[in-house]
């Protein structure tokens, strides 16, 4: 019965509506202004990130991949070769890979008309002769001691020139 009659004095001013006591303000103040200055922060580093992002360039404006069509136009001239590597058999075993990518360079710098003799004029560029990774590792597939005997490829002059070498299949 006497727990009845105890009523405290917060509740008693809860009941009646009238102002709450001092202490339970105070403890709702502090907790009101611990979420403004949480909601604060957030959105000072919301800014920050609209900030950061509106300076620096976006990846995507930056990459713009060439479409296949362009690649393919600029393309002047290719040609399907089946180039022997007997000769490369010739060389120690330990020596065949690197005499194979020799004849390889050899063939198509010949058959490419690259390197011409008797050509003194100097050009800005010199053409180069560029032979892709699936080439390679055709050849090296074996190891060095065996190389393909013969490899059938594709080479295309590009506009500035320059021959690249892809496997024809």
């Amino acid at each position: 019965m006497m727990k009845e009659d105890k009523v405290t004095d917060e509740e008693k001013v809860e009941e009646n509506g009238e102002e709450k006591p001092v202490e339970k303000a105070v403890e709702e103040v502090e907790e009101d202004t611990e979420t403004l200055a949480k909601e604060e922060e957030v959105k000072e580093t919301e800014e920050e990130k609209v900030e950061a992002e509106e300076e620096l360039p976006s990846v995507e404006e930056e990459i713009e991949p060439l479409p296949q069509e362009e690649a393919e136009e600029e393309i002047v001239e290719e040609r399907l070769y089946t180039i022997p590597l007997g000769e490369a058999w010739i060389a120690p075993a330990q020596k065949r890979v690197p005499k194979a990518m020799r004849i390889i360079r050899d063939f198509v710098n010949r058959h490419m008309k690259l390197m011409v003799e008797g050509e003194l004029v100097e050009e800005e560029e010199p053409k180069k002769l560029i032979i892709s990774n699936e080439v390679n590792e055709r050849i090296w597939r074996r190891g060095i001691q065996k190389p393909p005997r013969k490899v059938r490829v594709r080479a295309a002059r590009d506009v500035k020139g320059n021959v690249t070498v892809y496997l024809a299949e």
